[in-house]
């Protein structure tokens, strides 16, 4: 918490209007406008909400094909398919373990709609070259965003480049609101549907603002609004975005100076950010040498007191796609097979500074016994 998360939830209940759109959730709107250049944005209840409805702003439909990487979070492949959509999965890059632009193409059909880029860590994807194929076929960009807050991509925010971003402010986030998301809409075709999706597809904001006299049920849609709260303490975060992003690339480089010398000696490879990218210290991860046992280097953390975890099985190893009988289609994953078996994430939060001592020197006794 930064200081004033609990006085704003204090006004919010106090202005008595908890159910959301109020002066928290104007204040968090005119933050992300201001901040990412984007048309409009939607406070929304989590960054899954965000997905959901840039899955129907796209008009994604059964057999419609979306191109995404395989190593994300489920929510990724799972706003589409509730559309009825098929993930059509392609490898990541090894240097930023993005989705990787060179094999996109290959991947196109005459059902594909959309391309689904993924940020991973807060370092951006190669939007220039993204968005040339994506022009090239006339497909929509969508920008999963959700590690991508206080990051850019050749001066442009995480999440304002594509047709529509999706940013998390879930509590494992930079920015947090225990749950809670926003939809960034930078295509201004899409900014009054996207308005009806997300008051459950009625026109509840014309009627607010007087254009109607009665509002309705005008078209599909649900209830993705947050409530007030939610917004008030997210104020609070937003007010200190910069002080907080500092104070976490500050820990991401200590962890990066610290460990260059195992990486030196070939025990691990640290992350790579491209000079096109600014990132916002999201992950601070390592890609273990091929042979190390990543649970047995786990568990010997764990018992140093250091809690590192590994990241996202791929979707396309997943049971859904058995469960749920999806027609999955990919290409070959050699990369994100590999990498989703040695990645492991250190501990980084505002605060774990004054312990990265201690996670160093754990860290240095557990890959070395």
């Amino acid at each position: 918490m930064t200081g004033n998360e609990i006085e704003y939830i204090n006004q919010a209940h106090s202005m008595g209007q908890l159910a959301g759109d109020g002066f928290f959730t104007a204040k968090c709107t005119q933050w992300l406008e201001k901040n990412t250049s984007c048309k409009k944005a939607l406070l929304t209840h989590s960054c899954t909400a965000a997905l959901e409805m840039a899955a129907i702003l796209a008009g994604i439909k059964p057999g419609d094909e979306i191109i995404m990487p395989s190593y994300t979070f489920v929510s990724t492949a799972n706003a589409f398919v509730l559309r009825g959509g098929i993930p059509v999965f392609v490898d990541i890059r090894p240097d930023t373990l993005n989705l990787n632009e060179k094999l996109i193409e290959q991947a196109i059909t005459p059902a594909t709609k959309a391309i689904v880029v993924v940020h991973y860590a807060g370092v951006g994807c190669e939007m220039n070259a993204i968005e040339t194929i994506a022009g090239k076929y006339n497909l929509l960009v969508i920008e999963d965003a959700a590690h991508g807050v206080m990051a850019s991509y050749r001066g442009r925010q995480l999440g304002s480049i594509g047709d529509l971003g999706c940013y998390s402010f879930h509590e494992t986030k930079n920015l947090i609101s225990g749950q809670g998301g926003a939809l960034l809409i930078n295509n201004s075709e899409f900014i009054d549907r996207a308005i009806n999706i997300r008051d459950k597809g009625t026109n509840r904001s014309h009627f607010i603002n007087g254009k109607v006299d009665k509002y309705s049920w005008v078209d599909i849609g649900s209830s993705y609004l947050p409530g007030e709260i939610i917004a008030a303490f997210l104020w609070a975060q937003m007010e200190e975005a910069e002080s907080i992003t500092v104070k976490r690339i500050n820990v991401w480089d200590q962890y990066h100076y610290r460990l260059e010398m195992l990486e030196n000696n070939g025990l691990i490879k640290r992350p790579f950010i491209p000079s096109s990218c600014n990132h916002n210290a999201h992950i601070y991860y390592v890609l273990l040498k091929e042979g190390i046992d990543r649970n047995r280097f786990i568990k010997k953390m764990s018992k140093l007191a250091v809690n590192c975890v590994f990241h996202y099985v791929p979707l396309h190893n997943s049971l859904a796609i058995r469960n749920l009988n999806l027609p999955i289609t990919k290409s070959t994953l050699q990369v994100t097979e590999d990498v989703s078996a040695r990645l492991v994430r250190l501990p980084l939060w505002v605060g774990v500074k004054e312990s990265i001592d201690i996670i160093i020197q754990a860290f240095e006794e557990a890959i070395t016994t």
